[in-house]
This record gives C-alpha cells, structure tokens and sequence, in this order.
C-alpha cells in the first residue's frame, strides 16, 4: 500500500467526518498512551472516587490492543456542543437549577455514536485491500470505551489538555464532545503543529468552588461537583454541599471562566444540543415536586436522567438549602416527605440552613417520625449545628 493511497484513503475520512457533522478529525497510532502511569497513579490514590469501572478496565486504557486486537489507529473526532451562555441574572438566581450545558440538549451518547456508526459504515466500504483485519476492523466510542480519550484527542492533534484537564482545541475551546473510532486500518498520523498551552492562567483552578484541583493538570473527583452529582449514588459529604451552590446536574465553572471558552467557543450546529431554558435552568421549586414518571418525562433522552431520580432529587435539595429562603423552605415539603431516605436526608441538611423558628419547627416535626437511622443522624446533626 503506497503512502499516497493511505493519505487519500485518510483524507476520504476527514471529509465524510466533517459531512456528518464533527469539526475536528484526526488520527493517531494505536500504541500505549504516555500517560498510563499517570493514570493508574492517580486511580491509587483514590481520585476516582466510588468510578470502581475505571479500575477494572485500567489495564485496557493502558493498551489499545486489549481492546481491538490489531488494532492500528485511533481516529478521534469532535463535535461542539455550545449554545450559547445563561444570561447572569438566570446564572445567578438561587431559585433555579444550574444543569451543565452538555446536558442541555439530547443524550449526546446517543447522537454522537449514530455518527460515528456511520463514519465507521464509511470506512467499512472502502476497498477491502486496505483492510487488514476484517472480523475484527472497528470499534466506536463516544466516551464509553477503555480508552484514555483525551490523550489519543491531543496525539491526533485536536488539542491540548489544560490544566483543568479537559482537552483545549485551539479556535474551539473546550465545549465539544469527542468520539473515537479505533481501527484495524493503518493511517498515516495527523500531523502535529506547535500547539498553544494555558501558559500562566490559573482560572480554572481558583473558581473551583471545592477545590477539586490539588494541582494543574489533577483533577480529585471526589471533590468535582459533576462528580458529586451525577457519578456518586450515595450521601454528599456535608462539608461540599454548602459549596455547590444551585449545580444540580454537572458544573461549567471551569470551562466558562476559560480564555479560550471564551473567545473561541464555536457555535454548534447541531439542532439536538440545543434546548429551551427549561431545560438549562429550571425552577427548583417546579423540581422538588416532580413524580418519578414526571421526572423521567422532562428529561427524556437527556444526560441528566443518569443520577436516577432519587440522586437528582437529592442534588435539587441540596441546591434548595443554598437558596436559604422561606420560598426554598416551602419548595422542600415534598422532599422532606419523600419516600427516599437519600433524598429526606438531603432535605433535612437543606431545611436547616433556613433561617427562622419555621425550619426548626420542621426539623422537630421531622425528628419526631423519622425512621431511618442514617437520616435521624442528619436531622439530629443539622438541630445542633
């Protein structure tokens, strides 16, 4: 196979890829990633929280060949998801949920990997000359898969990783989705150019409001809010709760505080990221009283289903404590009530950050039922605190 075939059979994909809708494409070989060591360091210290599947699938991170024997190349692809920023006065309105603006719009697994699935049709009808493994040629990720995507994203030349350790495409920013295809087919690499850096910035450091970075370039999940309230199904540590303020699925702090979010974000195109402001920025009273059904019924094909209903409940309680408010006291009624323990707990902590004889009254009501130790715990802990 000539370098010329290969280079016409890479451009053919870089073309159908941007037909489908992703604006940045590359390739990279399909070795050990450099920073597998770093990896598994940072799962040994315990950064990955209760994510036990990053653990059992960390020797396949460290070698793409464990997950396509064969396998060549890594084609990584991005699609931007920016729609636009909240207003300040939305932003900033303790009566609403803040939901990242990934999940604004339809599940992006779902969308991103009918794409991929037909870039990955595409590739399967090239000439079957150029195709070295056939039962076996290809597997598409968005970011499902063992990979350590981010790092194949910057040898494809996609971007840079930043210091908040999200991947930085340059004229793009951060706000995209990646996806990749890992491939039996050998093409030639993306060409690296010189690629910029955070240089001197440490804002996405100092906005974190738990301080989940110990350090540029680590990220402590356990300490992430889009941790604390998508990946974690238990209780949330009493000292962050008063620090999520009203993030109720995912936090955007580090990427809209980021120079290059900021002047680069490219608009998406795609209609199915996009989403009314009902959907970005509820009303957290309008939330507290959703039935399961109902809940499931708003957020239909959305991310934001992935905590489950109680674990979002939970998050909504939460938020309604920081509000502080007679109003947010009124919201959490039906939460204090629920038949989740997680979510009476939550409710307990959050009605005790209400100022006035009306919460206390509440707590004492509550005290006087409850059944379930860990949530007695609570309404006892937050009385006396």
């Amino acid at each position: 196979m000539t370098a010329s075939s290969l280079q016409d059979q890479a451009t053919a994909i870089q073309t159908r890829a941007r037909e489908l809708g992703f604006e940045r494409v590359g390739f990279a070989p399909a070795s050990p990633p450099a920073r597998a060591d770093t990896f598994r360091r940072w799962l040994s210290e315990g950064k990955a929280g209760t994510m036990t599947y990053l653990n059992r699938s960390a020797d396949r991170r460290s070698d793409p060949q464990l997950v396509l024997p064969g396998a060549r190349t890594i084609i990584s692809v991005a699609q931007s998801y920016f729609s636009g920023r909240l207003p300040a006065d939305i932003r900033n309105d303790p009566s609403r949920g803040l939901i990242a603006s990934y999940a604004w719009g339809h599940d992006y697994h779902d969308v991103l990997l009918k794409k991929l699935e037909a870039l990955a049709d595409f590739i399967s009808s090239l000439p079957s000359s150029f195709i070295l493994h056939p039962s076996s040629f290809q597997k598409a990720y968005t970011d499902t898969g063992p990979l350590l995507e981010r790092e194949f994203g910057e040898r494809a030349g996609i971007g840079f990783i930043g210091k908040n350790t999200l991947l930085i495409a340059p004229k793009m920013g951060s706000t995209f989705f990646l996806g990749e295809i890992i491939t039996t087919l050998e093409l030639p690499p993306s060409p690296l150019a010189a690629m910029p850096s955070c240089g001197s910035c440490t804002r996405c450091l100092d906005i974190c409001p738990t301080h989940a970075f110990p350090t540029a370039f680590v990220l402590d999940s356990t300490l992430c809010i889009s941790y604390l309230t998508i990946e974690l199904k238990g209780v949330i540590p009493r000292a962050l709760r008063s620090k999520m303020g009203n993030h109720i699925f995912g936090c955007d702090d580090c990427q809209d505080c980021c120079p290059w979010n900021q002047r680069f974000s490219t608009e998406t195109r795609e209609a199915a990221y996009r989403a009314t402001l009902e959907r970005q920025a509820p009303h957290l009273a309008g939330l507290a009283r959703l039935s399961e059904a109902e809940f499931k019924e708003k957020f239909v094909h959305s991310p934001v289903l992935r905590p489950g209903y109680a674990g979002f409940l939970r998050n909504v309680a939460v938020a309604l404590g920081n509000w502080a408010t007679p109003e947010a006291l009124d919201a959490l009624e039906p939460l204090l009530i629920h038949p989740s323990p997680l979510v009476r707990l939550h409710a307990a902590w959050a009605a005790a950050q209400i100022p006035g004889q009306a919460a206390r009254l509440r707590l004492q009501t509550m005290s006087e039922t409850e059944q379930d130790p860990a949530v007695h715990e609570e309404i006892g802990a937050d009385r006396l605190g």
